[in-house]
């Protein structure tokens, strides 16, 4: 098949979240089943100069928005058998800043669809489906389906969207968007674009997509409810036939405690000593007390109440309690920064903060704690908790979303299990889920190895998630079967009374 994927950011190019690591893995796995994958992103100043290097020209031209017409350039470098495509404009891409700080979103990513769809024939490249990730692809479905199925070269095109994370979803006025996409007054109503009284990506490509995906099978579930659907539940639960939540994998080879450049010591499931050496040199490094007894609990993403760290700091002084050190990576909301910012301070030697994205830290996180805990409030899917497991790490996570997916809370009595979970959005449930973690690695070594083997073998790769991807593509060329018709009614139906 020939499939396009459109994202706002892939790894290794660019990253700030784990969109980019879903794109930047699963392209490859399809390119070596023989598919011909290519990818599409924003050329941002922020892609290293290793791979604008090697990047050549591909093709430029203008760009209708509005009143305005402005440059494209598409450049491309090819890479583990998929093409990749780099959208060229420096007043929408050259910034300082991936996303979020201008008042233009809607602008750049109108500009990202738009153009996406323009440049199809000009790179002699007619996929057989569109696969549009999160709202800054949004508006791609959309508009092909409005302003493109009827050309021929468009008419066959299918399209899938994925949703990363539904809580961003590209909203903004009506009237900035029409002027920038030329979208009529009448595709204004709540069956098509208009959502409680603005324009919304992420709402245009559920209306409009052929297939829509979510990252785990538990975030399909739960954003059918109130409670997780963002306002868009009632549409999800219209779509529910055409909504599907596939696994999200990691990159096994990138994250291989055996094989990993950035860890002070390689270490495999049959022998662990490794591990403990990169225990000594994370404490080493981020200042902590040396000591192999203290069990290290690890915390590396977005520091924000979607993560649970509200949850963490109603109850730290009660975590600290327990004689353990902790160790938290990420950049996010000025709370959490002042947070943990004192807690370095108040327990000297026991905690340890940075606020950066630094990928060879994160390494040497995943591979130098005994715990890694994710207490989220939601989570589409996960991938942190996935990576600790791979390095020996035991989980610590709330159900929900693809935590629930891929850790099973650890069974006394049957056995089954590859961490520690809890159910309710409660710090003291987090609390007791802590403890009881800690205490299985203090004084249960037997079931604590067992723990660590299990998730160091677990399957996270991208294998079964490629193909599940592939034969949705491929539902969408079947043909559909005919529903059979209703019998008719009796003309003079019988009456019983019971």
């Amino acid at each position: 098949m020939k499939i396009l994927f459109t994202a706002s950011e892939c790894v290794p190019f660019v990253k700030t979240g784990g969109l980019a690591d879903v794109v930047g893995a699963l392209a490859p796995v399809l390119a070596r089943e023989g598919h011909d994958v290519r990818v599409i992103i924003p050329d941002y100043t922020a892609i290293p100069h290793e791979y604008t290097a090697q990047m050549t020209h591909v093709c430029d031209f203008e760009v209708q928005l509005g009143w305005r017409r402005q440059y494209c350039g598409i450049e491309k470098l090819e890479k583990d058998g998929v093409i990749w495509y780099f959208m060229d404009n420096k007043f929408y891409f050259g910034r300082p800043y991936i996303y979020g700080m201008g008042g233009d979103e809607y602008e750049r990513f109108g500009f990202f669809c738009r153009s996406v769809l323009n440049m199809l024939p000009l790179i002699d490249f007619q996929p057989d489906v569109i696969h549009a990730h999160d709202w800054q692809s949004g508006m791609i479905p959309a508009l092909l389906k409005i302003q493109y199925a009827h050309l021929p070269y468009y008419k066959d095109i299918r399209t899938v969207f994925t949703i990363h994370n539904l809580q961003y979803q590209g909203i903004f006025g009506i009237r900035e968007v029409q002027d920038v996409l030329g979208l009529g007054d009448s595709l204004w109503t709540e069956d098509q674009l208009e959502c409680f009284g603005c324009a919304n990506f992420m709402k245009a490509a559920l209306v409009y997509s052929d297939l829509i995906t979510t990252v785990s099978p538990s975030y399909s579930q739960e954003i059918q409810t109130a409670y997780y659907g963002e306002r868009l539940d009632g549409l999800l639960c219209k779509r529910r036939k055409d909504l599907h939540g596939v696994l999200n994998g990691i990159d096994i080879n990138a994250y291989d405690p055996a094989t990993d450049p950035d860890i002070a010591a390689n270490f495999t499931v049959d022998d662990l000593s490794g591990k403990a050496l990169c225990k000594k040199a994370l404490q080493e490094s981020m200042g902590l007390d040396v000591n192999p007894d203290v069990p290290i609990i690890g915390m590396v993403g977005r520091l924000s109440n979607q993560k649970g760290l509200d949850l963490v700091d109603y109850v730290i002084a009660d975590i600290m309690r327990l004689n353990v050190q902790l160790v938290v990576l990420g950049m996010g909301e000025g709370r959490y920064f002042n947070l943990f910012s004192w807690a370095e301070g108040e327990y000297s030697g026991r905690v340890a903060a940075r606020f950066t994205m630094d990928h060879a830290l994160a390494h040497q996180i995943y591979a130098g704690v005994d715990l890694f805990l994710m207490p989220s409030q939601f989570e589409p899917c996960g991938l942190s908790q996935m990576i600790a497991m791979r390095y020996g790490s035991v989980p610590i996570v709330r159900e929900t979303g693809g935590l629930r997916d891929t850790v099973l809370s650890y069974n006394e009595f049957t056995g089954e299990g590859n961490g520690f979970t809890f159910f309710n959005y409660n710090a003291h449930d987090m609390l007791h889920t802590i403890e009881r973690g800690i205490d299985f690695y203090q004084n249960q070594k037997d079931v604590w190895k067992l723990l660590q083997h299990r998730g160091m073998t677990g399957d996270y790769s991208w294998s079964h998630s490629a193909s599940e991807y592939l034969k949705l593509y491929q539902s969408l060329f079947e043909e559909k079967k005919e529903e059979p018709e209703e019998p008719p009614e009796e003309e003079n139906p019988v009456v019983m009374n019971v």
